[in-house]
């Protein structure tokens, strides 16, 4: 994520998932920076998927609050849309590169997300990852500038591949430290489905540098 002023603003989407090493950059002149990863972790079972009648979404199950989210099964998403940030974009699918470090998103003026595959789909168990640029090559805003626009209840949708949507509700957000990023409470495991959409914050004039991220946490509704 780089400006075309003479302080190029450069961004690391730093941040390590669970038994892998993430290294990320929100540009390509951007150095990078390492997070220890957290040691695996077990994951039990969800119960069985519940579908509506159209067969296309999942409906919570009219049990305790403390029974396991229904799951689906995976499949890659294609788009995420999130309507109270402004947000309506495709997404890509991002790897890990030779090096170990993540593939990141383009940079350029209206640049999609993507996705981190190596994190749950949508929908799946655990938490999916989703990375996003907070502004773009020419100064303006990145696919996540609005981030911050989200509020309790606010819902974010993605479809996938295979023709089912995920709907998921923001629970809240935090910003952190790129050298104290909380690796397992953002990429560890949880009872149920949920997403994370992380960009860069904490912009710092004097270096030219996003200092922070910014995690958005959301629950699977349906």
């Amino acid at each position: 994520m780089t400006s075309s002023t003479s302080a190029r603003r450069r961004c690391q989407l730093a941040s390590a998932a669970v038994a892998v090493l993430l290294l990320t950059g929100c540009a390509s002149s951007a150095s990078v920076q390492s997070v220890a990863a957290p040691a695996a972790a077990t994951v039990t079972p969800a119960s069985p998927v519940q579908t509506s009648a159209a067969a296309d979404t999942v409906v919570p199950s009219a049990t305790s609050a403390s029974a396991p989210q229904k799951v689906l099964p995976a499949s890659d998403p294609v788009s995420v849309s999130v309507p109270s940030a402004g947000i309506d974009s495709e997404l890509l699918s991002l790897g890990l590169k030779s090096d170990g470090s993540v593939e990141v998103p383009p940079d350029g003026p209206g640049a999609p997300a993507g996705w981190y595959n190596g994190s749950p789909t949508p929908g799946e168990l655990g938490p999916a990852v989703l990375l996003g640029h907070v502004n773009a090559t020419d100064g303006g805003p990145g696919v996540f500038a609005n981030l911050r626009q989200l509020k309790t209840g606010d819902l974010i949708t993605v479809a996938r591949h295979d023709g089912t949507t995920s709907v998921f509700k923001f629970d809240h957000a935090d910003h952190y430290a790129k050298d104290a990023f909380p690796t397992q409470t953002v990429y560890g495991n949880t009872e149920g489905p949920e997403l994370r959409l992380i960009t860069c914050d904490g912009y710092d004039p004097a270096t030219g540098l996003f200092e922070d991220n910014y995690v958005v946490y959301a629950k699977v509704v349906a």
